[in-house]
């Protein structure tokens, strides 16, 4: 806050007590609107990728939002490397009072502890799930060149010819999608041609040079609206409001798959129960706002919110099923 005495007069007893009620605010704030247990000190959100994408961006809207909410400062740290194991170490040795969180997308906190044994992942031993955050839908694609356009043609044609499908990378969430509808249908003469990234992926897709792409939807909906691409399949339990004559896989006879991007906010494992309760309901108002899902879906997500019960029932089961993918395809990083 800036204070003048000039033009408009402004006494120095008015403008010592003005500072005296700015410098009171986050107190009042945090009294009036935060529940108790929530962190007092200064906020520190991980985001163990590089700066500029989605974990960061959402990282920094709820710091944001935990910050004008309560009073604490709360800030982001980008501490990357190892596929995210670093951010995720840093943030499993602080201090367990809360004032140290961590937004991860769900192949980190599902896939990797199992792909990469030597990282010694345990979620749910090392971490207090805080809330699911946001989400975006997958979709199975058709390159427009192999002439299918629908999931019982394709599980058809991959029995009798070889089709090549591609992945933003080995391990991806998007990879073992796909091996799980192999897994599920039988059609097993999909041959993974592994990406780094999705945009290459998408352009050889759209090139004929591959025939299929599991992807998230937002980075293609333009492409299937344009109907330069097929969209077979979405691979969530629900059809997409964006796609809305797109079916399921349960929906064309593949059921037992329900694959999402997900994002979600973990504490260090010791941090009390009342203090992982008070960021949650937190985190809820905030996501809950209008505005806030409006930032989000500018990015492609949407708001996704389950409390911590819900989203360690959820981390643990996605853990065993991939687990189980991983073990029944052998796959493993090179």
């Amino acid at each position: 806050m800036t204070v003048t005495t000039s033009a408009a007069g402004l006494t120095r007893r008015t403008a010592l007590t003005l500072l005296a009620s700015a410098a009171m605010a986050p107190r009042f704030a945090f009294a009036a609107g935060v529940p108790a247990g929530f962190p007092k000190s200064q906020m520190t959100l991980v985001a163990p990728f590089s700066a500029g994408g989605p974990i960061d961006v959402l990282a920094r809207l709820l710091a944001q939002e935990f910050q004008t909410r309560s009073g604490v400062t709360a800030i982001v740290e980008n501490k990357t490397g190892g596929a995210g194991n670093i951010g995720i170490d840093y943030v499993r040795k602080a201090p367990p009072d809360g004032a140290t969180l961590l937004v991860i997308p769900a192949g980190n906190l599902t896939i990797n502890p199992t792909l990469m044994p030597s990282a010694h992942l345990d979620i749910l031993a090392d971490f207090a799930p805080v809330a699911l955050l946001a989400s975006a839908p997958n979709v199975f694609l058709a390159s427009k060149q192999i002439g299918i356009t629908s999931i019982k043609e394709l599980i058809d044609k991959a029995k009798t010819t070889k089709l090549t499908y591609g992945s933003p990378g080995v391990g991806s969430q998007l990879h073992l999608a796909m091996e799980l509808f192999k897994e599920k249908t039988g059609a097993t003469n999909l041959t993974h041609v592994p990406y780094r990234g999705s945009s290459q992926a998408l352009t050889d897709l759209l090139g004929g040079h591959i025939d299929l792409l599991s992807t998230n939807l937002p980075a293609v909906l333009g492409n299937i609206k344009e109907k330069t691409v097929v969209a077979l399949a979405m691979t969530t339990a629900e059809r997409s409001p964006l796609l809305p004559d797109v079916p399921t896989l349960a929906e064309v006879g593949v059921p037992g798959i329900d694959v999402t991007s997900w994002y979600g906010l973990l504490a260090p494992k010791a941090v009390p129960k009342a203090t992982i309760d008070a960021v949650f309901a937190v985190t809820k108002d905030a996501l809950n706002e209008p505005a806030m899902m409006d930032k989000l879906l500018a990015q492609g997500l949407s708001v996704a919110i389950e409390p911590p019960d819900v989203f360690a029932a959820r981390i643990a089961r996605e853990t065993a099923q991939w687990a189980d993918i991983i073990q029944k395809r052998n796959i493993k990083i090179q």
